[in-house]
């Protein structure tokens, strides 16, 4: 499992984690897309603008693997800001690629990309 280095581990002064220690003995937890209702708490849609932002900061618009970000942050924006950037795409693999879509993102999160 690759390691991102300089990437944050959480939203600061959160419980929100967005990377992972280490690799789970039984593979990594599947990507699903999850989906995002209105009545979300504003903490949460905070630590999904924090996450995509740093994802933007780190990665930009080329393709990266999933290493150790965090399944379920990452499942969040899965599908609608972060795409698959490789056909079969295995949403069970710490090595599978992913991509920021940029235009998705920017529709979304616009505070993300304001300077």
């Amino acid at each position: 499992m690759l390691k991102h280095r300089g990437f944050p581990g959480r939203l600061p002064g959160t419980d929100h984690q967005f990377v992972i220690r280490r690799a789970n003995d039984k593979g990594a937890t599947p990507l699903i897309r999850r989906e995002r209702y209105r009545d979300r708490r504003p903490g949460d849609l905070r630590a999904d603008a924090a996450f995509l932002g740093a994802l933007w900061d780190h990665f930009g618009d080329q393709p990266f693997e999933r290493g150790n970000l965090d399944a379920g942050r990452l499942s969040w924006l899965f599908g609608r800001e972060v795409l698959p950037a490789q056909d079969p795409f295995d949403p069970e693999s710490y090595e599978a690629l992913l991509v920021v879509d940029e235009a998705a993102a920017r529709a979304a999160f616009p505070e993300v990309f304001e300077a």
